[in-house]
């Protein structure tokens, strides 16, 4: 049986986190080491790395946020102002091709689901890109439409297709 350890995403990954996020997306998604390596300073980063005997094969980016607020690609993690953080966002997540339909995401999501509910967060919020959105629909978010004018703008850093969803993190349970 293959058995796989998530941790905490570290400093440490990023050389195999460019490799996985090149594997998953190719060049048009691309996000930069030093972005990345802004992103686990943050302080409301919550990101966690999925490992097979040690080498990462998939990832979630992912911190403490506010409903209606949009990472746009190649942006920071951003500690809310003037809020505390009700939302957990899904900025990034990237399994290694080959590993593809073992049911990796979920080793992700699940504990990241937990541990935000666990804090206080009512919902997690992501931009769902090439094609995901039936995906993730299936893990019980829904498309939300965006009211403010910067927040569009950041969706739009995505490209054509990009869409913005929502979930409710219901502290009662711990299914999805």
């Amino acid at each position: 049986m293959t058995v796989f350890k998530t941790r905490p995403l570290q400093t440490t990954d990023l050389t195999a986190l460019m490799a996985v996020q090149r594997a998953a997306y190719g060049d048009g998604f691309m996000e930069s080491t030093e972005v990345f390596a802004r992103r686990l300073a943050s302080p409301v980063n919550c990101s966690l790395a999925l490992l097979l005997d040690g080498a990462l094969c998939a990832y979630l980016a992912a911190y403490q946020s506010v409903q209606g607020k949009v990472t746009p690609l190649h942006g920071d993690f951003e500690p809310p102002v003037g809020t505390a953080p009700d939302t957990l966002y899904l900025h990034d997540m990237a399994v290694l091709p080959g590993m593809a339909g073992r049911g990796l995401a979920q080793q992700l999501l699940q504990p990241l689901w937990a541990q935000a509910r666990a804090t206080g967060l009512r919902h997690s919020t992501l931009v769902s890109v090439q094609g995901s959105q039936g995906y993730w629909e299936r893990q019980g978010y829904a498309v939300q439409a965006l009211a403010h004018p910067l927040q569009q703008q950041r969706l739009a850093s995505y490209g054509d297709g990009a869409v913005y969803m929502t979930r409710t993190l219901s502290l009662a349970s711990s299914t999805p």
